[in-house]
């Protein structure tokens, strides 16, 4: 067993929950950016651009922003998909030691997989509903996406904290 920043390299196979998530997240990812390849040609050269807190939009600006969101998309998506491979680097309470290593690895682990689906899903959401607004398809999500996405964020934050003050 070898030992990264003082702590040890374990090899756990990913989980079925992150292969879901994995699926569910990269599904509506590129779900999205195929739908914005497709519709590319018939969108308005003008298309929102920012949304306010009651999910309004409250900028437009050029269609080509519209793969902003993609392109962040795969950077936070690569950056996490490497927090997620070496788990010994993120941060653990005193109490961490070797017999307990492996538990505290998969839960953060699986927090880390889980936060950056759910931001791949809403960067997807968040798209369709520019590209819906600007082709005029009545789509909307309106005031309830910001607290859907806070919730949505949140909750596997406080469950992941618990399940790790359980951890021995």
């Amino acid at each position: 067993m070898s030992t990264y920043w003082g702590r040890p390299k374990l090899k756990i196979p990913k989980s079925k929950s992150e292969w879901i998530w994995d699926f569910i997240g990269y599904l509506c990812f590129f779900g999205s950016i195929i739908v914005l390849l497709y519709v590319w040609r018939t969108l308005p050269e003008e298309v929102p651009a920012h949304y306010n807190a009651a999910g309004e939009v409250d900028r437009w600006g050029t269609k080509a922003e519209l793969f902003i969101l993609p392109v962040v998309g795969v950077f936070l998506a690569l950056i996490m998909t490497v927090l997620e491979k070496f788990p010994e680097a993120h941060n653990y309470p005193k109490r961490f030691n070797e017999s307990n290593a492996e538990q505290f690895y998969l839960n953060s682990r699986k927090l880390v997989n889980q936060i950056k689906n759910i931001c791949l899903i809403l960067f997807s959401l968040i798209l369709f509903e520019s590209i819906s607004i600007a082709l005029g398809w009545g789509v909307r999500f309106g005031i309830w996406f910001l607290p859907i996405t806070i919730i949505g964020t949140v909750i596997p934050i406080v469950f992941g904290i618990v399940k790790m003050k359980r951890i021995k």
